[in-house]
């Protein structure tokens, strides 16, 4: 009897923990989840903590709704002049709707990026077929994604229930024909650019050397003026100083003058003069004439 009940009590043990084992489940902090019946959804978005469900007829699939990295393949695209790009992106996606995931993909992953990369692909083709080479090397790439990013993220929630939270581009390659072709015309408006900016710039150093020697011309004019006018201010005072001193005593600045005239006429070794020798060239020549006069007078 003590055998058969203890055999009872832990089958019943087992039993309970089955029971709880089945009925019970946890969903993660990372996760969400959808309660079926037979393959039937009857309970959306469960969020996480302890729940409950009934053993055998009901079962639960859970979904990482963490930001998850799709990195697609290299591919080439045409632009809008029909030249060849090659495109190397990635895709940050995350499960919003896990009901709708659940219906388009059945839980399964890599289902999941199978249809998404094609839709991505798509949609770069298309961003890319509607820009000319110079506007694709021109923008940003985070500007270059914007459009597309929320036109697949509209798509794909209703699609797939996952959103497309960006699309970044991490290199765009020409290939070598449309290489040699792009820094060609590159190097031209570059050159362009540079003609512009140096004839600008010696449009500019000519105006301000014209302005700079209008300026010397003025300055010049300007203190030529006021040269002349100080030096006839001098050349008046000194006559007015010449004639009130020669006032004072006329025989002696005679003489100083003959003085002066003698030492520039005999300046050089074979200075000659013809004169005549009464002349009044050689009246202070001839004698003492003002200590004559001087004594003359006393």
């Amino acid at each position: 009897m003590v055998n058969n009940r203890s055999l009872i009590i832990v089958g019943g043990l087992a039993a309970v923990a089955w029971l709880a084992s089945n009925s019970l489940y946890v969903v993660d902090e990372t996760e969400r989840a959808v309660k079926l019946r037979f393959g039937e959804v009857i309970e959306e978005n469960i969020q996480p903590g302890l729940h409950f469900k009934v053993p055998i007829t009901q079962t639960v699939r859970k979904f990482d709704t963490r930001v998850l990295t799709l990195d697609t393949d290299t591919s080439r695209y045409l632009t809008l002049e029909q030249k060849a790009v090659i495109v190397d992106s990635f895709v940050k996606w995350q499960v919003v709707n896990p009901t709708r995931y659940y219906e388009a993909t059945s839980g399964d992953e890599t289902m999941a990026i199978r249809l998404i990369q094609p839709r991505v692909d798509e949609s770069l083709r298309n961003e890319f077929g509607r820009l000319d080479l110079q506007q694709i090397i021109a923008e940003r790439r985070d500007d270059l994604m914007i459009r597309p990013t929320e036109e697949l993220d509209s798509l794909m929630r209703e699609e797939l229930g996952v959103s497309i939270l960006d699309i970044r581009v991490k290199r765009i390659d020409l290939p070598d024909d449309v290489s040699a072709a792009v820094y060609d015309r590159m190097r031209s408006e570059r050159e362009r650019e540079a003609r512009e900016w140096r004839a600008q710039g010696q449009e500019e150093a000519e105006r301000i050397r014209a302005n700079a020697d209008r300026r010397r011309q003025v300055l010049l004019a300007q203190a030529t003026e006021r040269a002349e006018t100080l030096r006839g201010e001098g050349d008046a005072e000194a006559a007015a100083i010449f004639s009130e001193a020669y006032g004072q005593d006329q025989e002696f600045f005679s003489f100083w003058r003959s003085l002066n005239a003698y030492r520039s006429s005999f300046d050089g070794e074979r200075d000659m003069l013809v004169l005549d020798p009464s002349s009044d060239f050689f009246r202070y020549l001839k004698g003492p004439s003002i200590q004559d006069d001087a004594s003359g007078e006393g």
